[in-house]
Formats: structure tokens, C-alpha cells, sequence
């Protein structure tokens, strides 16, 4: 007896809006999508109830958007994005000391990580093919140059090797802790005691390496 295998998934909009009206579409379908999300949470979410909620038919959704994951991975794109952005002005904030910064942008990253949960949760299914996506890949070159330029400040007299281990230590630490927290129902102000915990394990550990390079010059 032939076993029967899952379909995988397309997670790629079927169609570029490429006129206002088709953009204004695709605006209202992932709007609705963040309402169906929030309400009836990620095992509820579907095509049909984001339709709905739009205030459009199914087929008109279908022009845009396979299935279910595809809306959710647009969307997760889009907090991708915002983070970005976010940890990109906080790091580049010349106002502050490059320390202060960094804790600043942990405890942000925590909380967009927990805001994002139920978002991953939804997009389960999916997550073998959103991780090796193209949006995903230059998603995470993003990250890796946002944290050499920080590095390359806050370690100035540190080899290039150092300080690309460095960013790859916080990057991948924050990552790590921030998916685990985001797992469990946490209060604000657990995921802020978690944030300057790790802020401080951070400053101690740039503080090291910093001191060390400045001796070995």
C-alpha cells in the first residue's frame, strides 16, 4: 500500500501586487490576518476565517496567496522587518554609551520575540521551508552586519576574528534564550529581569575582550 505524503507547503505570494488597488488587497488580507491570529489563535487561524474578516471571498484571497502559511510568513517578514529597524536605530543611537545600547536592544528583541509566538507557533508547518527562504537568508545577513558595525565600535582595538566571535556569542545566545522564553506565558516583567540579566552577562564579556585587545597592542 503506497503511503500518502504530506504536500509541502508554498510559502511565496502567487502573484506581486503590482497596482495600488492589488497592494491595498494585500494590505487588508494581512491586517485581517493579525486580527484572526489574535483571536482565534494559531490553530483556528485559516484561510477562510482571515476571508472572511477581510470582507472578501476566498478565491479573491487565493490570488495572492496559496494557503494559510503564506499569509503568516508575509507576515512574519514584516515583524522582521520592524525588529530590524528597531534594533538598527537603538544600536546606531550615538546618544547613548554602546553598552547602554546593547541592553537596550536585548530587552526589545526579548519582547519582539514573545510578541511573536503565537506567530511562529502558526507557521510550524511551514518552518523547514521559511528557515531556508531567501527573505529568511537575508534576513539573518542583516542581523550579521547590524552586529559587526556594533562590534566593530564597542571592540575597536579587538582582530576582526574576535569580534566576529563576539557578535556570533550575543547573536546566538539572545537568539537561543529568546526563542525559549517565547515558549512559556511570561509577564513583562519577567522578559525584562531575563534582559538585564543577559545584558550584564553581555557587558561582562565585552568588557573581557576589550580589555584583553587593548593589552595586546
Amino acid at each position: 500500500m503506497a503511503v500518502r505524503r504530506r504536500q509541502t507547503p508554498v510559502i511565496s505570494l502567487r502573484k506581486n501586487p503590482r497596482q495600488a488597488r492589488s497592494a491595498q488587497l494585500v494590505k487588508l488580507i494581512l491586517e485581517a490576518a493579525i486580527r484572526v491570529l489574535a483571536r482565534e489563535g494559531a490553530r483556528r487561524f485559516t484561510t477562510a476565517r482571515v476571508a472572511d474578516e477581510a470582507g472578501i471571498s476566498v478565491g479573491s484571497l487565493y490570488q495572492y496567496f496559496p494557503n494559510k502559511e503564506a499569509i503568516l510568513f508575509r507576515l512574519q517578514m514584516q515583524e522582521w522587518a520592524q525588529t530590524g529597524e528597531l534594533l538598527t536605530r537603538i544600536l546606531r543611537d550615538a546618544a547613548q554609551p554602546p553598552l547602554e545600547r546593547l541592553r537596550t536592544a536585548v530587552k526589545a528583541f526579548l519582547h519582539s520575540e514573545c510578541d511573536e509566538a503565537e506567530l511562529r507557533t502558526a507557521l510550524g508547518d511551514a518552518a523547514p521551508l521559511y528557515r531556508d527562504a531567501e527573505e529568511t537568508i537575508q534576513h539573518r545577513k542583516q542581523g550579521k552586519k547590524r552586529s559587526a558595525v556594533f562590534m566593530k565600535e564597542v571592540l575597536p582595538q579587538a582582530t576582526a576574528t574576535t569580534r566576529t566571535l563576539a557578535a556570533d556569542v550575543v547573536m546566538t545566545t539572545l537568539s537561543s534564550v529568546g526563542k525559549a522564553i517565547s515558549e512559556t506565558a511570561r509577564s513583562r516583567a519577567e522578559v525584562d529581569a531575563f534582559a538585564e540579566a543577559m545584558s550584564d552577562m553581555f557587558a561582562a564579556y565585552l568588557q573581557r575582550l576589550a580589555q584583553a585587545s587593548s593589552q595586546d597592542d
